[in-house]
Formats: structure tokens, C-alpha cells, sequence
């Protein structure tokens, strides 16, 4: 069975499931991400910091499909978000990659202490107008981010991508995009340490269904209605994450998953808007 779409508020139709090129570089990432692509995947994450828009560029040419068929993104750095400064990183990012246009540009956080981030907006939806990319979006933005650009420029973001996993489920922040129309992306789905993939609750559910712990906490994101972002570079993990549309969770499973969130569940363990590396 094949990655569904959901149409984003935008008209966008946009897989259930992204394919992340996080730390796929060179010619070995690039191969990853025609496997991925070859698989069934039809959607990309990219960045302007992953230094890799060559290598998703190279890919989607290599890979045969359809342009039209594919979502590719990327996301524009902190350090950029100067009215211009952003509009010609933008530019940058279609050159490097060697595309006509992006299904997707991100603000890949809000760098609160700059406070420019409205500006950044401003940049995305001018470079919407004029072709650059199909839909705008951000990472990492908390309410007040939220609320502030559409308090200034009467548009929202189509997603909002933030670190969401069992462990930080981020019910407040859900309930905010959903109230919004905004769809959740789920980065670093799975956690960063073994712990949840070791989790024993998990475990017992995963061997109840006969699927992995993995396939587990990727439907738990799609029950949820968030879009969870995998990364693999083997073409066997690139199959089994996308083989979640053959089962289901129990109201029971999503009940005792949800009582896994605790106060360090964050992979990186800080707020995310405080991050310095975007």
C-alpha cells in the first residue's frame, strides 16, 4: 500500500509521511534518497543548514519521477531572516538544489532573541507569489510565534513541524495547530536515545500486533494526525517505516501511550525556540 495525501489549508496535497535527508550528504545520501524515493516515498526534508539541497536536487532528477509528483522542502536558517537576506537564501536554495520552485519553505525556527522572524515570514510569502515555493511553512514556533504573524500578516503557516514523540507528545501544541488548521510534522519522531525504542509498553503492543517497535510509534504519530519524518539510509528500514496503513491501535494502545509523556522527554532537552543550531 502506498503513502496516502492530506490536502493542507492551502489546497496542497502533502504526504502522510515524510522522508528526512537530515545528515544524508554526498553521494552516499543521495542514493538514500533515490532508494527512498524508489520505495514509495514522494516527499523530502530538507534544509539550507543540512547542507545536502544539492543532493535532494541530484535525487529527484535521478530518480525518474515525476516532478510534479514529488514534495520537496527546504528551510531557511536563522541566521537569515532579514527581509532580503531571506529572499536571496531562498534563491540560493532553489540553485543549489537545481529546482524550478519548492512544494515547501520552512522558517526553521524563530530565533527569538533577533526577533525577525515576522520579517522572515514576510520574505516566504512574497517568495510564494512569486513562484519560489508552492506552500510556507515553520518549525519550531510556540503560540506567541504563532500568533504574532498572523496577527501581522493575516497568513498562517500550512504546517507546523516540532519535536513530537511518545515521550513529548506536545497534546497543547497539537491542540493549537489543529485549531488553526495548521498540520503537525512530527522531527525526530522516534526520540534520539534507545529508551523509547526500548520502552516496554511499546514493546508489548508492537508484539501483540506482530509489527516492530518502529512501526509502532509511527502509526501512533498517524493516529494522532501528525506527519512523522523518518530517516533511513538502508532500503529495508525505508520499507518497513512505511508500512504502518496495515494495522491500527486500539482506543486502549492510544490511552496507555499517552501516559508515557514525562518532563525530560525531549530529545534535546530544551525549548525548542532556544535553539542556536537553526
Amino acid at each position: 500500500m502506498g503513502i496516502p495525501d492530506i490536502t493542507l489549508h492551502d489546497g496542497l496535497t502533502f504526504p502522510v509521511i515524510t522522508f528526512g535527508t537530515y545528515k544524508l550528504n554526498g553521494v552516499a545520501g543521495m542514493e538514500a534518497m533515490v532508494s527512498a524515493l524508489d520505495v514509495g516515498y514522494h516527499a523530502l526534508d530538507s534544509a539550507f543548514n543540512y547542507e545536502n539541497e544539492g543532493a535532494v536536487g541530484h535525487a529527484v532528477r535521478k530518480s525518474g519521477k515525476k516532478r510534479e509528483e514529488l514534495r520537496i522542502a527546504s528551510k531557511l536558517p536563522g541566521r537569515h531572516h532579514d527581509y532580503n537576506e531571506a529572499l536571496a537564501t531562498i534563491e540560493e536554495s532553489l540553485y543549489r538544489a537545481q529546482l524550478d520552485y519548492y512544494d515547501l519553505y520552512y522558517i526553521h525556527w524563530p530565533n527569538p532573541k533577533v526577533g525577525k522572524y515576522v520579517e522572515a515570514w514576510q520574505a516566504l510569502i512574497e517568495a510564494k507569489k512569486r513562484g519560489y515555493v508552492r506552500s510556507i511553512a515553520v518549525c519550531n514556533f510556540l503560540p506567541e510565534h504563532l500568533e504574532k504573524i498572523q496577527k501581522e500578516t493575516g497568513v498562517l503557516p500550512s504546517i507546523n513541524q516540532i519535536e513530537l514523540s511518545p515521550y513529548f507528545p506536545q497534546d497543547d501544541m497539537r491542540a493549537l495547530h489543529k485549531k488553526l488548521n495548521i498540520l503537525t510534522q512530527s522531527w525526530s519522531p522516534l526520540g534520539r536515545a534507545n529508551k523509547l525504542l526500548q520502552d516496554p509498553l511499546i514493546t508489548k503492543i508492537a508484539q501483540r500486533l506482530n509489527k516492530s517497535v518502529v512501526q509502532v510509534i509511527l502509526r501512533w504519530h498517524h493516529q494522532l494526525g501528525c506527519v512523522p519524518i523518518p530517516k533511513a539510509a538502508s532500503k529495508e528500514h525505508q520499507i518497513a517505516n512505511m508500512q504502518i496503513f496495515d494495522f491500527s491501535l486500539t482506543e486502549q494502545d492510544m490511552k496507555d501511550m499517552a501516559t508515557l509523556a514525562r518532563p525530560d522527554g525531549r530529545s534535546y532537552g530544551q525549548d525548542p525556540a532556544t535553539y542556536e543550531e537553526f
